[in-house]
Order: structure tokens, then C-alpha cells, then sequence
């Protein structure tokens, strides 16, 4: 098992009670497939340095766990699916 730390970059226009739910499916996803939260930090909204499919800013959450080596796999698969994420930045710590 590895530490990891993820940040999730959720569209602009989706509802605050929508962007936890993402940010909880994400969760879930890292707990489902052997991992363990360590630290949840939801950012709140900010501006993205460039635009990214023609959104300025977006919902930021950053993801402190340890998984196994083929969650990460699965978790990227998961946000690359899901068209609320706009970018994913998974690294090992």
C-alpha cells in the first residue's frame, strides 16, 4: 500500500450539494477498492489558471489516502466517466 494524494477539479455550474456528492463517490471509490482516507479537504471554488473546456473556475478537493496500487487504476477510470470532474491529478507521496 502506497500514499497518495489526489486533487479533483469538479465543473463550475454543478450544485454544492451535487459537488459532495462527487466528492463522496471518490471517496467511497478509494475505500471500495482497499484504501483508507487519511485527510478530505474540499478547497471550495476557485479560478483555474487556464481554461479547461471553457470553464474559468471550478470546485476544488484534495484527497490525502493510502491504496494498493491497482485503486488508482480504477479511481482515474471512475473521474475520467464521471462529467461533473474536469481534471484529475493523482500522485504518489
Amino acid at each position: 500500500m502506497e500514499n497518495y494524494e489526489g486533487i479533483f477539479i469538479v465543473k463550475p455550474e454543478v450544485k454544492d450539494e451535487d459537488v459532495k456528492n462527487v466528492f463522496k463517490v471518490i471517496s467511497d471509490s478509494v475505500t471500495k477498492h482497499g484504501g483508507t482516507i487519511k485527510k478530505e479537504e474540499p478547497w471550495g471554488k476557485r479560478a483555474l489558471a487556464y481554461p479547461v473546456k471553457k470553464a474559468k473556475e471550478g470546485h476544488y478537493f484534495k484527497l490525502d489516502f493510502v491504496a494498493p496500487t491497482s485503486a488508482i487504476s480504477k479511481l482515474e477510470e471512475l473521474c475520467r466517466l464521471n462529467d461533473d470532474i474536469l481534471r484529475t491529478m493523482i500522485t504518489r507521496r
